[in-house]
């Protein structure tokens, strides 16, 4: 079993969270994402933030430059998905009641950095501790075909159920992946090679883009072959962390934090700039 305790330096992890968000709140964790992440830098406190939204394509700036992006929006939205910009660049991914997305936020002073490749490691190792066994071993690298392709994809056989990307901000880091867990995987990847294809056009696959193919891609619990929830998913990854760490979790501060003059004017200048940056879609 992976060693997990080098993950944290407290004994206390602060866990928030949000179930599966609705439209009207889409903007609601990426803005968390930078606050909770600035908030651990300063006061030196890991948390696990867990986040889901209904149904949408969560664009990256990348995206927004493709040829037409009018033409990929209205695919998308042919499909049935709400769009949003995230905060950080590169790729597009799916959001839905069926994806988990997970951020494990670290504390990262400059005294002692964290590498990009260690903190990728990082989350790598918590999903193995969780879902690895002699059948199912749990590899990262590239699914080129994929959408989202990332040098830490995680995969199964080949198959890729998770991504993870990273965001730095002062003395923290943010490790977020998103697990499809089960739902319809093959209908995702074919809406985001549609969005693709529509998009770029004759430059479908160039530049940057990927040429998805929804086959390279799986949830969780086909490829372990057992039902799995997101709840299940949730609960795992917090027990191989109280197994496997001298840690305690804390659900109840972060609510109340939520609350604080620190957070909500944190909060509130996030929400800005995610709303500036959606105005694309207008």
């Amino acid at each position: 079993m992976t060693n997990l305790n080098q993950l944290f330096t407290t004994e206390t992890i602060f866990l928030y969270d949000q179930h599966c968000l609705t439209k009207k709140d889409y903007f609601l964790p990426f803005a968390l994402t930078d606050t909770l992440t600035t908030f651990s830098g300063i006061n030196q406190q890991p948390i696990i933030h867990f986040w889901q939204l209904d149904q949408a394509m969560i664009l990256g700036m990348k995206d927004t430059r493709v040829t037409d992006l009018k033409k990929g929006l209205a695919s998308l939205q042919h499909d049935g998905y709400n769009i949003v910009i995230r905060n950080a660049g590169g790729l597009g991914v799916i959001a839905d009641a069926g994806i988990l997305n997970v951020s494990l936020i670290l504390p990262n002073p400059g005294n002692k950095k964290i590498s990009i490749d260690e903190a990728y490691t990082h989350m790598w190792n918590w999903i193995k501790c969780a879902f690895e066994d002699t059948m199912h071993v749990i590899e990262a690298f590239e699914i080129t075909e994929s959408y989202c392709p990332g040098t830490f994809d995680l995969s199964i056989n080949g198959r890729k159920f998770a991504g993870i990307a990273q965001r730095r901000v002062k003395d923290g880091t943010a490790i977020m992946i998103y697990l499809s867990v089960n739902g319809n995987q093959q209908n995702r990847g074919e809406s985001v090679r549609r969005f693709y294809e529509a998009s770029l056009q004759e430059n479908f696959g160039k530049n940057g883009y990927p040429p998805v193919d929804p086959a390279v891609m799986a949830n969780l619990e086909d490829l372990l072959q057992i039902k799995l929830t997101v709840d299940e998913v949730k609960k795992r990854l917090i027990s191989v962390l109280l197994d496997n760490t001298p840690i305690t979790i804390d659900r109840q501060i972060v609510p109340k934090l939520l609350t604080s003059e620190w957070f909500t004017t944190e909060v509130y200048k996030q929400m800005k700039k995610m709303q500036q940056r959606n105005q694309l879609l207008d």
